[in-house]
């Protein structure tokens, strides 16, 4: 597929303009996310293939990259690995997939896609995804140093730090853990947590389940002793059981 460069219209109904990539194969569906992100006011650029998707997202500097998981020359997990672990790229990465497992979507979580929509999916899902991963960069939240044990969130910087080590989380895992950072030790439940991400726009069910996974692999699994707790039929709660008081 041709590059489409895009020009950026004025649309006095979009906030935030942003630049986008959009790495997908299939010729209409990429022509109707152009089309759809334009007339949001984006700048968009497109791509069918991945190595050509590499190359863009390498040398331009994006605010979102659209990716699909199956693409010709190279995969949507391998571009999005080597984006992060090669070339230390930290757009936020919205991976489109067909495979609706648990299992396929926290593959590419882990890989360093920052969320995903599963296919079918509808433009209004797609625009509120692309919302939230643009809303970090773009709205300021009250700057802090918060606290739970021996984990530090620096909100100036988006540092995470526990027992001295720095932790890479991708945005959306963040975004949960000053949620429940700023709410500790109290207990949350999903609706308050998704609304925190996703606005009025909740996901599919497992899409809070797999980031959850992908923030306690970073914050919990390498220490002795875990933050995070799910309280079944309750919701979540990041707590040092040590110096807090348990949930009421």
């Amino acid at each position: 597929m041709t590059l489409l460069p895009l020009f950026l219209p004025h649309n006095p109904l979009v906030d935030t303009p942003l630049r986008i990539l959009v790495v997908e194969d299939n010729p209409d569906l990429a022509a109707n996310l152009v089309d759809y992100l334009e007339a949001k006011g984006h700048l968009t650029d497109a791509t069918g293939d991945g190595i050509s998707g590499l190359r863009l997202a390498t040398r331009n500097s994006y605010d979102v990259i659209i990716l699909d998981l199956v693409l010709p020359g190279l995969d949507g997990v391998s571009l999005c690995r080597r984006l992060r672990e090669e070339v230390g790229k930290l757009t936020p990465i919205l991976m489109l997939t067909a495979r609706d497992s648990i299992e396929d979507k926290i593959t590419g979580l882990e890989a360093g896609a920052d969320d995903y929509v599963v296919k079918p999916f509808e433009m209004r899902e797609l625009a509120a995804r692309i919302k939230a991963l643009g809303r970090r960069s773009h709205t300021a939240s009250p700057r802090q140093k918060l606290r739970t044990g021996d984990l530090l969130f620096d909100t100036a910087t988006f540092q995470v730090v526990r027992a001295g080590k720095l932790l890479e989380l991708p945005p959306i895992p963040l975004r949960i853990l000053e949620t429940l950072m700023r709410a500790s030790p109290r207990v949350l439940d999903r609706a308050e947590l998704e609304r925190s991400v996703w606005g009025d726009a909740p996901p599919d069910s497992d899409s809070l389940r797999a980031h959850l996974h992908v923030l306690r692999n970073a914050i919990d699994k390498p220490f002795d002793k875990p933050l995070i707790r799910t309280l079944r039929g309750i919701g979540w709660q990041i707590a040092d059981t040590d110096t807090d008081a348990p949930p009421s």
